[in-house]
């Protein structure tokens, strides 16, 4: 796969999510989110285990953090979970600033994969997940637009290459080519950019 992500800073999009994720009211953890069967303390549980298996496959450093496929177990959190995603998100961001980090051959999610292309996703996971906490929680939301044109590349290559009814993470959602690029690409994702959670009873 052939991406423009090798001289991108992820920084920015992580500094992005950790906002988001600080924002979070303790009484939202269990609310929907726009991903099927995880509430939001599912999805911020998910978002800190791919922090700590992409920060390892950045260093190439193997282990049950990039051997373990995240559909293994539901994630959750635990006590001080704010403080952890915001470390293990800045170790992260550190981690792909090494050149090394994007060249070789690396693992995530129990997949072997580029170090261009383990970026590519790790950029993707982090703005997809970035709408989807911001959706769920009612927080307004700008991704870091270096991080926005690398998951829509990765996207929009993974759709033409693949069947379009099932995507690279679902059914695609077809948007006017006119439409915000956010929009697009969470389309591409095969989430519905029009989602709200549900209201209550």
């Amino acid at each position: 796969m052939t991406t423009d992500t090798t001289t991108l800073d992820l920084g920015p999009q992580t500094r992005i999510l950790a906002r988001l994720a600080d924002g979070v009211r303790d009484d939202r953890l269990a609310d929907p989110t726009p991903c099927p069967d995880l509430a939001v303390r599912n999805l911020l549980g998910h978002l800190t285990g791919l922090a700590v298996a992409f920060r390892d496959a950045a260093r190439k450093d193997r282990g049950p953090a990039t051997d373990t496929s995240p559909e293994a177990r539901v994630p959750d959190i635990g006590p001080g979970w704010r403080e952890e995603l915001a470390t293990v998100l800045g170790e992260l961001a550190e981690a792909w600033r090494d050149p090394g980090a994007w060249t070789g051959m690396t693992r995530a999610g129990g997949i072997d994969l580029s170090g261009e292309t383990a970026g590519a996703v790790v950029a993707d996971e982090l703005v997809i997940h970035g709408w989807d906490l911001a959706r769920a929680t009612g927080q307004e939301y700008t991704p870091d637009p270096a991080a926005l044109r690398a998951a829509h590349g990765l996207l929009a290559a993974a759709a033409d290459r693949s069947d379009r009814d099932r995507g690279m993470f679902g059914p695609v959602v077809a948007l006017p080519a006119d439409a915000p690029l956010l929009d697009r690409t969470v389309g591409l994702s095969g989430r519905d950019p029009r989602w709200t959670p549900p209201a209550e009873e």
